[in-house]
């Protein structure tokens, strides 16, 4: 069977699965601000931003940009009815205060103990941390959205970080092009594959040792 890695829309889709009604959400920059284009039918879910808006929408189409009216990642929000504005300061104060439920953010590296590297690459020498430091340790449950691979094809899901990390024992669950990580006490539980990957070709792109979940199987969109 033909392996197919998920495009990032597909990726931004499974995370939105995870996503719960009623559930404050903050997407991070990269794949996470595409999850608000999938909000599951029949939910409520309250996209939150450290720009200072809570209750946003789909990213605005077009033609129809209100340059007032963006997310974190500097993109285009659509109004949507019963949205609210306030300050940044306020917006990080949800955030420590701990009222956000769920952060999706993109990530370097992932470690086997959830530790996350997101905020600088070191042979690069510059990075921007953002909100992310305080996600990693306001929000409830933080899931990871990102490629299984970087460029040269070396895992991102390591033993420890090599990088600068955003955040210790951080990481919930890990969803990536290729399959559907939960972490553990004790370690990476792999649940889903994206179609036509089996347990074994997701472990041999992952640094330490998987668990084959017994419930495994094919990544549901």
């Amino acid at each position: 069977m033909v392996k197919l890695r998920l495009e990032r829309e597909a990726i931004a889709m499974r995370v939105a699965r995870e996503l719960r009604d009623g559930d404050v959400v903050n997407l991070g920059i990269g794949i996470p601000t595409l999850c608000s284009q999938f909000v599951p039918e029949g939910q409520t879910v309250l996209y939150h931003s450290e720009s200072g808006v809570l209750g946003y929408g789909p990213m605005a189409e077009l033609g129809q940009e209100d340059i007032d009216l963006i997310n974190a990642g500097g993109q285009f929000l659509a109004p949507h009815p019963g949205m609210s504005f306030f300050s940044s300061a306020d917006a990080f104060a949800m955030i420590r205060g701990g009222h956000i439920d769920v952060a999706v953010l993109g990530a370097f590296q992932v470690s086997e103990q959830g530790d996350m590297a997101n905020w600088m690459l070191p042979q690069r020498g510059v990075g921007n941390v953002g909100g992310a430091m305080d996600l990693a340790v306001g929000a409830r449950r933080i899931i990871v959205a990102m490629d299984h691979t970087d460029r040269s094809g070396a895992p991102k899901i390591v033993r420890e970080c090599s990088f600068p990390l955003t955040g210790t024992g951080c990481v919930d669950t890990i969803v990536t092009d290729i399959a559907v990580i939960e972490v553990s006490d004790e370690g990476l539980v792999l649940t889903e594959g994206a179609p036509g990957w089996e347990a074994a070709d997701v472990q041999a792109l992952t640094e330490p040792t998987l668990t084959v979940s017994p419930d495994f199987g094919e990544m549901q969109l």
